[in-house]
């Protein structure tokens, strides 16, 4: 009865050990292509990443692209955040700035206005 026990109880542990070492070789095969998947998904993404950064670096091309208070129109002046008709026209009639705080020491803008645009303006001089 022991030895049948025992023979059995070995059976398994062989079966078992057997069954495993096979085992490794599908899992591999099916990593490596998981992998692969994983890899090919990664550059789809890195690809589909390049447009939107190249996006990203010509929105900031045309946010540091400033407008020179001294010469821009009022047409240009009023595609500025808080700029209107009103505003265009005190910014005209007070050039030349020699600074764009100069808005608002000359009074052509209120500061919560100036706050607004100070980063996206300038004042060349001729």
């Amino acid at each position: 009865m022991k030895r049948s026990l025992l023979l059995s109880l070995v059976s398994f542990v062989l079966v078992a050990f057997i069954g495993s070492a096979a085992t490794p070789t599908t899992s591999s095969k099916s990593t490596n292509a998981k992998a692969a998947t994983t890899t090919a998904a990664a550059k789809a993404s890195t690809n589909a990443a390049a447009p939107a950064k190249t996006a990203v670096t010509n929105a900031a091309a045309v946010k540091t692209e400033l407008i020179d208070i001294n010469s821009a129109t009022a047409a240009e002046l009023k595609k500025l955040p808080g700029i209107g008709d009103a505003y265009s026209k005190k910014i005209i009639a007070g050039r030349p700035y020699a600074n764009k705080t100069q808005l608002k020491t000359k009074g052509a803008l209120p500061d919560s206005v100036y706050e607004k645009i100070a980063d996206l303006v300038t004042a060349k001089q001729k």
